[in-house]
């Protein structure tokens, strides 16, 4: 395994062509706070022109947060109209990171020791309707996977793993309590309620409520939060060695792994382990970091293809960001990892941070192909703090991105590509592909366009709408600007068919020569000619001839 500190050129390189990109063409930074967020509206020859810039395949999530409702909800469910307000805050919230072309949101679904959905293993969480315990009267997890879905956008349950909140909260629960019902598995410290890790039942609860919501759902993800050892501010011991703490959060991981993949294998694993992975060479850690302070291995479980992807929370800036950043880059084992950003410190609020502060980041992240980024948290990206919404949408998002395609997994084989695609009266329809196994029963659909024939699928510029699950697609918004279509049928891994072009198309204008504009050629005098210009302005010239007559 190749040590990251050896690596030291490619980091600063990097580092400062993450400057230089600051510093040209990045017009969103001088974009007022209290603009109006909108989606960038490029022409096709701005696409052409920007698109190598942006990676078709990319993980751009946020964090979607429910404990005491801080991302959502703001109204308690406790009556039919509430209920329908708490149902259009989240489509208010998920409207807004649709045109940001978010492609993945991790929602809180395990708060602490209690849920957001109905479940026979624990409580309802209180940030539904005010009352620990109380049904909210609709299920919020199947609507926000629902209304995810709808959007293209990838829907992750993420799990508060080890911590279960206030000691007189859970006592507050009684008989519904994890501390009355499993005692074995919970340990107090001062007025803290922790799971144990070192129980051997602690690994087969969690996984139990993996199981659960799988069975019970469609989601596309589980992802462990705080899947470690209590930080030493809690004084949490159980008279472990380290290399046996690190294997007691393992074994946690590996169960959900286990218990899930037989069931859903397409199902991702993820979880986000605190931002440095161990002290380097050169650069140190401050004493915070997975390894030694935590206890967890999550480069191991990238290695071992227990975990499918990371999110750490690099909440840090300059040396206590990219070189922690590059050692997870290096021993990423084939997986994406995708940083999570500190965007929470754009709001005065909570710290001092510089927009310029996350675009470096984010700059970064991108140019080394680590996998993607994840925001924390989803209101302080939809606040537009400094500008940062208006940043992702026009410098880093203007396309949409499909997530990174499972190329780690036990299935690589694409589906069959879907068949007679035809666009009429602003619609596209197309037929599916044959089925050859049971593997394909749940099969959505690509859609990209272009004004060059054949499209291209492997542009992002190209890529129009990811996730369709009918076979037809209504042409709006930037797909009316373009005249040549393509679908491509994908699966749960992100293996992708082969495309289907649409057939009998009209292709008779001049070839495409420049890049700026499909429909140019090279005059004799050096210069651009549009031919359709040309004719233009001959048939308007008849025109006004005969009008004189």
């Amino acid at each position: 395994m190749t040590n990251p500190n050896t690596n030291i050129p490619r980091i600063l390189l990097l580092f400062l062509l993450s400057f230089f990109l600051l510093g040209n063409g990045a017009k969103a930074s001088y974009i007022d706070d209290t603009t109006q967020s909108t989606s960038p509206s490029l022409s096709q020859d701005e696409e052409l022109w920007q698109a190598p810039n942006y990676p078709l395949h990319e993980i751009r999530a946020v964090w979607l947060a429910t404990i005491g409702g801080i991302d959502w909800p703001h109204t308690k469910a406790t009556d039919s109209w509430s209920i329908q307000r708490q149902k259009q805050e989240l489509c208010n919230i998920l409207d807004k990171l649709q045109r940001a072309n978010i492609n993945m949101v991790v929602m809180q679904t395990r708060v602490r020791g209690t849920v957001i959905y109905p479940s026979s293993i624990e409580p309802w969480d209180d940030c539904l309707t005010g009352k620990f315990g109380q049904h909210p009267g609709y299920d919020p997890l199947q609507f926000a996977i629902k209304e995810c879905h709808r959007r293209g956008i990838e829907f992750h349950a993420w799990l508060v793993s080890i911590p279960l909140g206030e000691l007189k909260k859970q006592k507050s629960y009684g008989s519904l309590s994890i501390m009355r019902k499993h005692p074995e598995l919970c340990k107090t410290v001062g007025a803290e309620v922790f799971m144990q890790p070192n129980a051997s039942g602690t690994a087969d609860y969690i996984a139990g409520l993996c199981k659960e919501i799988i069975q019970k759902y469609d989601v596309d993800g589980i992802s462990l939060d705080y899947i470690r050892y209590p930080e030493s501010i809690y004084k949490f011991k159980d008279n472990a060695s380290a290399s046996q703490k690190r294997e007691n959060i393992t074994r946690i991981v590996r169960r959900v792994h286990d218990v899930v993949k037989s069931m859903k294998p397409w199902v991702k694993l993820s979880s986000s382990p605190i931002g440095k992975y161990r002290d380097l060479k050169r650069y140190s850690s401050i004493g915070w970091n997975c390894y030694d302070a935590v206890y967890q291995d999550p480069q191991a479980w990238l290695r071992d293809n227990i975990q499918d992807m990371l999110f750490p929370m690099m909440y840090f800036r300059d040396n206590h960001f990219y070189p922690f950043l590059f050692d997870w880059l290096e021993h990423a084992y084939g997986h994406p990892v995708a940083p999570g950003l500190a965007i929470y410190l754009l709001d005065p609020r909570e710290g001092r941070w510089a927009l310029n502060d996350v675009r470096a980041e984010m700059h970064t992240a991108r140019n080394s192909n680590i996998g993607g980024m994840v925001f924390y948290r989803a209101k302080f990206l939809n606040d537009n703090h400094k500008g940062i919404y208006n940043t992702t949408c026009q410098e880093f998002f203007p396309y949409p991105a499909l997530p990174p395609r499972m190329t780690w997994s036990s299935d690589t084989i694409a589906p069959l590509p879907p068949n007679g695609l035809r666009c009429e009266n602003g619609m596209l329809t197309w037929n599916e592909g044959e089925y050859n196994s049971d593997r394909d029963a749940y099969t959505y659909y690509n859609i990209y366009g272009s004004n060059v024939y054949p499209v291209d699928v492997t542009k992002a510029e190209n890529l129009l709408q990811a996730r369709v699950r009918d076979t037809h697609y209504e042409l709006t918004g930037r797909s009316t600007s373009r005249r040549f279509f393509a679908v491509c049928a994908s699966d749960r891994f992100g293996n992708q068919s082969a495309a289907a072009q649409e057939q009998n198309v009209m292709t008779s204008l001049p070839p495409s020569t420049d890049a700026w504009n499909p429909c140019s050629r090279l005059g004799d005098n050096g210069k651009r000619v549009d031919d359709r210009m040309q004719l233009l302005k001959s048939s308007s010239g008849k025109k006004s001839k005969k009008r004189k007559r």
